[in-house]
This record gives C-alpha cells, sequence and structure tokens, in this order.
C-alpha cells in the first residue's frame, strides 16, 4: 500500500461471517426484526448507522425498491436501490409497526432508535455468532464489507463513492487497499515454489 501505508484497514465480513451474523436475528420477535431490517440494510446498501435509524417511511418506495437516504453525512441526499427480499421482510416489518408512526424502524415508544443500540447489539450477535475479532465488528463494519462487496463486483470505485455519498473520492479509496492487499497474498503464492506452498513435494 502507498497512500494507505501504516493506516488500520477496517475488518470486512466474509461471505459466511455475514450470514452467521444474519442468522443470529430471531424474527418471531418485533425488536429482532426490526434490527435485522436494519443490520441488511447497512450491510447490503452501505448505510451508515446514523441514515439507518434516521430513515422515515416515505423514503423507501415498496414497489420500485428505491430508497432515498436524507440529509446524510454532509447533508448530501442519495438514492440507492434494494433487492425484492430485503423489500419484502421490510414490508413484514411495517405489517407490525405503528402505522401512525413516521419513523421506518421505531422503538415500542414510536422514537427513534439509538445508535448505541444498533452498536451494542451488533458486537454482541458478532461474538455469539462465532466470528473472528468479533470485538472490531460494528455498524461501521457491515459498511464497509458491503463497499467493498460492491468494488469487487462493478470494479468502479465511482459507483462505490456514489453508494456511500461520499463527497471526495479519496474517501472511497482505502477500500482499493483491502483489494490490493488480497492481490497481494494471493501473487505471493506465484513465487513460492510448489512444495512451500502445499507444505510437501508435490507430486
Amino acid at each position: 500500500m502507498s497512500e494507505g501505508k501504516g493506516r488500520a484497514l477496517p475488518k470486512v465480513l466474509t461471505e459466511d461471517e455475514s450470514r452467521a451474523l444474519l442468522e443470529q436475528f430471531d424474527t418471531r420477535w418485533k425488536t429482532p426484526h426490526r434490527d435485522l431490517c436494519m443490520t441488511r440494510l447497512m450491510l447490503e446498501a452501505g448505510l451508515r448507522a446514523g441514515e439507518v435509524v434516521s430513515l422515515k417511511r416515505d423514503h423507501l418506495d415498496m414497489m420500485t425498491c428505491r430508497l432515498v437516504v436524507r440529509e446524510g453525512k454532509g447533508a448530501r441526499d442519495r438514492v440507492l436501490w434494494i433487492t425484492d427480499d430485503l423489500r419484502d421482510l421490510i414490508g413484514e416489518w411495517l405489517s407490525r409497526k405503528d402505522p401512525e408512526c413516521s419513523w421506518l424502524f421505531p422503538t415500542r415508544s414510536g422514537r427513534r432508535v439509538a445508535t448505541s443500540h444498533l452498536r451494542s447489539k451488533i458486537k454482541r450477535l458478532a461474538k455469539k455468532a462465532g466470528i473472528s475479532e468479533w470485538e472490531k465488528v460494528s455498524p461501521h463494519t457491515l459498511r464497509h464489507t458491503f463497499a467493498t462487496n460492491l468494488l469487487k463486483r462493478t470494479k468502479n470505485i465511482r459507483l462505490v463513492q456514489r453508494a456511500l455519498g461520499h463527497a471526495d473520492i479519496s474517501s472511497t479509496m482505502i477500500y482499493t487497499h483491502i483489494t490490493d492487499d488480497e492481490l497481494q497474498e494471493a501473487l505471493r503464492y506465484t513465487h513460492m515454489p510448489a512444495s512451500q506452498v502445499y507444505g510437501e513435494e508435490n507430486p
């Protein structure tokens, strides 16, 4: 790494770790159902914790799966799209919440959820899921995981910048360092004898 040298890279969840985390939410109960919706929005759409708890009901179009993140960091609105599966999960949640409450994911008393609740809930469930370095898992870990996966799929840093709502692309460049590290690790083995790679002489 050059620009990001010396800077600790954020933890990124593997596909198995992401799945294990989501499996910890028992949607038979209202609060875990609500928290699963918010967790998936951070993991699958890259929302910040503050953005997801600030969503209003009219920010999501259930027909088109279009989500408007209003006045995110730096007061910059952005438009995202969620999967049909996540839309359906949120639809089930809407049938359980108070229809008079304007918040998309309110507390039982109709107030906005505290971001501290999300931080403690995700860390606790990461530990329960057996995720390595669970103590480093936070709502921002989910956002980092989303961005890293999006860059791997699209190879387009500008799309990642737009999805995350970064005004300056330099804020987005950390995700290129993550993938560069993976490339370095992969290429390192191409310069090693087979006996070192596999541990024994390769017949």
